[in-house]
């Protein structure tokens, strides 16, 4: 039966202390490491591969050569989670049982003790020298079991052990020491036996697989894949994945490094000491590879790179499912147990397209919604909230793993873990999971532009350049002190479009938002002339860079049925939204983005709801500019985490005027965007109108909702009208229907600079139509004449902002609004209203 690796804890923080970080003897997470294993402890260095792994006899491959280069060939691709193993008794075997090791054989028996055994010939000085010093690219044609003219050589890299016993059917051979840690002896042999390892540290001795018997465990076409640019589930390739291999369990490690002379695996299981366990080179494929026995769920691992100029550097896993909790940052050995209970959510999401949807978007930095709640607990807390406010969707502030809080998530590390912050990656599935029950999609920013120069990540991964350009120049990105993607690499955009295929297919996310989009399109963003060298046509755009976008949406659009990528570009490049193989009049396919941040509009109407209501007719235009755009992308109106911080202040401080004329031009900007074409985002806090900006230390303040506060009722008002807004919105086909379809608007009056007011008709489908009036102004204007289509007898009030429930003066239509054969703006017929101070209005058909 085959051992199984032993249960780690599934909670970074129950992990212990580790040591120093990056270059130094420790190359760890950056806490106090422990003690290494010195001569004198040879016991505690055994804790090697198998620290905590009970010795049982473990299934055995059939007989065979060792692999060594010639035998990579015949490697094929194999994967799959297993489940932690039962801890048994050191040296618990069972003689006679199929397939497994017989145990120490019997004083006397034939092969026992060093009976028969040669003294292997010597390594070179050089193979000898680059696989201790972890610069050897094929330790496996030195390590493991090799047949040789008169027998069969075995060589083990054990380092501190006093000695190690070769242990199969009717076998115990000890191996002679060579020094430094190698054991190596010919066997009179001539295949190669189903055998284990007994290593003696001066303790209890450990029995345990060799790592250096096992055939690659990534096959061939996994490394085609990576070379073509084309893996599009290449998690599943790459990091570590516990598995199945020949018959035994453990942890395949493998990693991406072309530029490295030799890569080492170290861990808790190892005491952070890789001498012992170098991987092997993959060919030209700049892949390197190894498979542990034994190893589980749980365990802390990184990779000990040896530089092309000799240096070492110690490097958590870019493709690492998981990681330890900042600041500490080891990757740790992952393995999916959820269940997913979303099915019905999975299976109806895509039947209508998103911009002919209800789309109204709630954005959350996890952290701070509820300081301290971990995803469980979060789980319990934002489905019911955001369903309570009627959004139907959260968008999500990156949540991929980042080493500086305060970057809110936007320097991203560990680009396929879920932040350790709040739990598991499966506690994040578990939150996703609990909000799809509840009706509510789940949108994630995702930071392709750039990421941080910490030196135990990215930057220099191997030596040289690798996920960067290799212009320094080009590299740097000039506002945040990051590096920018070379997306010019094949490889290196094939590690993004798949993990924005793994965000969709792992966590079941159902839009990706786009960070930063500009930056990316353009060579020349942020730099002066002469910082930038022009593309292959003399131009500025990125080549590079529009083909992976292009190919990311192509790829996710594809794969994932329902999923929505938007974009945050903030220039008016052509086509973001248009389908990648439609040419527009510069050349380029579309971007192929299925929404965009619509940031025009966003700068332009909070500039003008931001001044006096006496100067706000100067501003008229701002508001109305974003209709001459409306229907050339796709777009989402956002009131997002940017505008809320760094001075901006929050969107009611915003506002002039006294605390009420604040509150009542908040609720009047947000009945103006509900009903503007396009999509809505507003950020966490705003739904109550807080006052103070927002901070990631402690998130809104929710005290202002407390009944014994003086003024919660006017924040409690803010919060009914978003939650009047959202469901009025999600009954009205006509606010969204044709998003995307200038037919589905129509100015009542556009031009009314003086009044203060703005007044247009959004229609369904089928032609019924809604009217919006908002009137900026703090007055009341009775009798205020609005032209009307004829066809409909009579209008009713169905949403007003100015309602008293909501903290406003209760000016309002009670009753129905006749139409009336007096012609006014440009239509034969016309309705007589009221128009409340600082107010919107909407009405439909009565």
């Amino acid at each position: 039966m085959t051992a199984r690796p032993p249960s780690r804890p599934t909670t970074p923080d129950t992990a212990p202390a580790r040591g120093a970080t990056d270059d130094s003897a420790a190359g760890r997470s950056g806490r106090a490491a422990p003690p290494r294993p010195a001569a004198g402890d040879p016991a505690a260095a055994a804790r090697g591969t198998f620290a905590g792994t009970a010795a049982g006899p473990a299934t055995s491959p059939s007989p065979g050569p060792s692999p060594g280069p010639a035998a990579r060939s015949a490697a094929g691709s194999a994967s799959g989670t297993v489940p932690a193993r039962p801890v048994v008794p050191r040296e618990a075997t069972a003689p006679g049982r199929t397939g497994a090791s017989a145990g120490p054989a019997r004083a006397g028996a034939p092969g026992s003790g060093t009976h028969g055994i040669r003294a292997a010939a010597p390594l070179s000085a050089e193979d000898r020298g680059r696989l201790l010093g972890g610069a050897h690219h094929d330790p496996h044609a030195l390590l493991g079991a090799h047949p040789v003219r008169g027998g069969l050589l075995i060589r083990v890299l054990r380092p501190c052990a006093k000695s190690v016993t070769v242990l199969a059917k009717g076998l115990r051979a000890a191996l002679p020491a060579e020094g430094d840690g190698l054991f190596a002896g010919v066997l009179p042999l001539r295949t190669v036996p189903d055998y284990e390892l007994l290593v003696d540290y001066g303790d209890d001795p450990l029995r345990m697989p060799d790592p250096y018997r096992f055939l690659p465990a990534l096959g061939e076409l996994d490394l085609h894949l990576l070379g073509e640019g084309r893996h599009e589930q290449l998690w599943q390739a790459f990091g570590a994945r516990i598995m199945e291999h020949q018959g035994v369990c453990g942890t395949r490690f493998t990693v991406w490094a072309p530029n490295a002379q030799g890569v080492r695996v170290v861990g808790d299981f190892n005491y952070w000491d890789g001498t012992g366990h170098p991987m092997r080179s993959l060919g030209s494929s700049g892949v390197w590879e190894l498979f542990l026995p034994g190893i589980g769920e749980g365990e802390l691992y990184k990779f000990e790179i040896t530089r092309p100029d000799g240096s070492r550097t110690v490097r958590a896993d870019p493709m690492a499912r998981r990681t330890e909790c900042p600041p500490a940052n080891a990757s740790v050995v992952e393995a999916t147990h959820h269940r997913w209970t979303d099915g019905d959510w999975m299976a109806r999401r895509g039947e209508r397209p998103v911009h002919e949807a209800p789309f109204s978007v709630y954005e959350v930095h996890l952290p701070s919604w509820r300081p301290g709640l971990t995803y469980r607990q979060l789980a319990a807390q934002l489905p019911n909230y955001v369903k309570d406010l009627g959004f139907t969707h959260v968008e999500f502030m990156p949540v991929a793993e980042h080493p500086f809080g305060g970057s809110w998530g936007y320097q991203v590390t560990g680009f396929y873990a879920p932040t350790a912050r709040m739990g598991t990656p499966d506690d994040f599935r578990f939150l996703v999971d609990a909000l799809h029950r509840a009706g509510i999609g789940v949108l994630m920013d995702w930071v392709p532009a750039h990421f941080p120069r910490d030196d135990w990540a990215l930057a220099e991964f191997d030596g040289r350049p690798l996920y960067e350009p290799q212009d320094p120049a080009r590299a740097a990105h000039p506002d945040w002190g990051t590096l920018e993607f070379d997306y010019g690499r094949t490889e290196v955009r094939n590690f993004l479009v798949a993990n924005a295929v793994y965000w969709c297919e792992e966590f079941h996310i159902d839009g990706l938002r786009v960070d930063a989009v500009a930056s990316m399109l353009y060579l020349d963003y942020s730099r002066e002339d002469g910082d930038w060298t022009p593309n292959v046509h003399g131009g500025r755009e990125n080549l590079d860079a529009v083909a992976f976008l292009q190919e990311m949406n192509a790829t996710v659009y594809r794969r994932c049925p329902g999923v929505v990528t938007i974009a945050e570009e903030s220039t008016a490049w052509d086509g973001v939204t248009r389908a990648t193989h439609h040419v527009g009049p510069g050349g380029f396919g579309g971007l192929g983005f299925g929404l965009k941040w619509n940031m025009g509009w966003m700068h332009d109407s909070l500039g003008y709801a931001s001044k006096e209501p006496v100067h706000r007719k100067y501003h008229h235009g701002e508001m109305t500019f974003s209709m001459i755009y409306a229907y050339s992308e796709n777009y989402v109106l956002p009131i997002s985490h940017d505008e809320v911080v760094h001075g901006k202040r929050a969107l009611v401080s915003k506002m002039p005027g006294d605390w009420w004329q604040q509150r009542a031009n908040h609720r009047a900007y947000l009945g103006f965007m509900w009903a503007h074409p396009g999509k809505q985002l507003l950020f966490m806090g705003q739904e109550f109108a807080q006052g103070a900006e927002w901070a990631e230390r402690h998130g809104p303040d929710w005290w202002l909702l407390d009944p014994s506060y003086e003024a919660e009722a006017d924040h409690r008002g803010v919060r009914d009208l978003v939650r009047d807004l959202n469901r009025r919105y999600a009954g009205t086909p006509a606010l969204w229907e044709r998003d995307t379809d200038p037919a589905g608007f129509s100015w009542i009056d556009g031009d009314a600079s003086e009044d203060n007011v703005f007044s247009f008709l959004r229609f369904a489908a089928d032609g019924s139509p809604l009217i919006s009036v908002t009137n900026f102004s703090p007055v009341v204007r009775h009798g205020y004449r609005l032209g009307v289509p004829g066809a409909v007898p009579a209008w009713r009030e169905v949403l007003n902002t100015d309602d008293a429930r909501y903290g406003g003066s209760g000016i309002a239509n009670p009753g129905p609004l006749t139409t009336e054969p007096a012609s006014w703006n440009g239509r034969a017929t016309s309705v007589s209203t009221v128009l409340p101070p600082l107010a919107t209005l909407w009405l439909r058909p009565s």
